[in-house]
C-alpha cells in the first residue's frame, strides 16, 4: 500500500515539530528514517497514525486521504504500528499478547506458528508474563503482534532498540520475508544504521522536522554521507 505525505505538519498544541514534510513510500517499499534525537521522527509517525490532533497537510494511503481521521479508522485501512512504548500488555502472558493481536485479523494457527518461527525466544516464553521480558524481548513481542495482523503498511519506531545483534538479525529476516512474500510496505524510524542499510530500499535523514537527505540505500558513498549527516 502506497503512502504519500505532502506538506505534512504535526506537533503538540501550538508547537509545530514536523513542518511541511513531503515523502513517498511506494507499495512494497521499505523506507527507513534516520536522525539524531529531537529531530521529529517519532512525531512524524504519530502524526501519520492520527495520534496528534491538528496535524495538517496531506497523508494519502492507497490514494485515499486520511488526514484528520481517527487512529482506529486508519488501522482498519490495513496499517499496523509499534511505537517506542506501551505496545504490549504487561500483565498478560506472551501467548495472551499474541492472541490479542488476532482479535481483528483472525490470521489462523498457521500464521501464529510462522510468527513464533520468526522469533523462537517468544515461543520458548509463551507462558511468561510479558512485563517480565527484557526491553528488547518486549520490542520483539510488539513486532510479532504487528506482523500477526498481516497489515498492508507497517509503521515502526526504533524496533531494534535494546536488541542484541542476533535478535536484530531475526527482526530483519522477518521484515524482509514480509516484503518479499506479502508485498508489505514498511516505514520505520531507526537508529541502527546497519539494519537500515540492509532493510531499506531508500533512506531519509530528518533534521529539525524536515527531510534533509533522501537516497537509495545502494547509492555510491551513501553510508559515508549518512554518517556525516548523523554526526553530532
Amino acid at each position: 500500500m502506497e503512502l504519500v505525505l505532502e506538506r505534512f505538519c504535526a506537533g503538540y498544541g501550538a508547537v509545530t515539530i514536523v513542518d511541511g514534510l513531503s515523502l513517498r513510500v511506494a507499495e512494497g517499499e521499505a523506507v527507513v528514517i534516520l536522525g539524531r534525537n529531537g529531530m521529529g521522527k517519532s512525531t512524524l509517525l504519530k502524526g501519520i497514525l492520527g495520534f496528534l490532533p491538528g496535524a495538517r497537510g496531506s497523508v494519502r494511503l492507497g490514494g485515499k486521504e486520511i488526514i484528520g481521521r481517527p487512529t482506529n479508522a486508519i488501522v482498519r485501512c490495513g496499517v499496523a504500528y509499534a511505537g517506542q512504548e506501551g505496545a504490549i500488555f504487561g500483565e498478560l502472558t506472551v501467548e495472551e499478547n499474541i492472541d490479542a493481536g488476532t482479535l481483528i485479523s483472525h490470521p489462523g494457527k498457521l500464521r501464529e506458528k510462522q510468527i513464533f518461527d520468526f522469533f523462537p525466544v517468544l515461543k520458548e516464553r509463551r507462558q511468561q508474563r510479558a512485563g517480565t521480558l527484557s526491553g528488547g524481548e518486549q520490542r520483539m513481542l510488539a513486532l510479532a503482534r504487528v506482523l500477526l495482523a498481516s497489515p498492508k503498511l507497517i509503521v515502526l519506531d526504533e524496533i531494534s532498540a535494546g536488541l542484541q545483534p542476533a535478535k536484530v538479525a531475526e527482526v530483519e529476516s522477518a521484515l524482509q520475508w514480509e516484503r518479499r512474500n506479502r508485498g508489505t510496505t514498511i516505514l520505520m524510524v531507526e537508529q541502527n544504521l546497519s539494519l537500515a542499510m540492509s532493510l531499506a530500499s531508500r533512506i531519509a535523514v530528518m533534521k529539525v522536522g524536515q527531510i534533509a537527505l533522501e537516497a537509495r540505500s545502494d547509492a555510491v558513498g551513501i553510508k559515508s554521507e549518512l554518517m556525516r549527516q548523523l554526526a553530532p
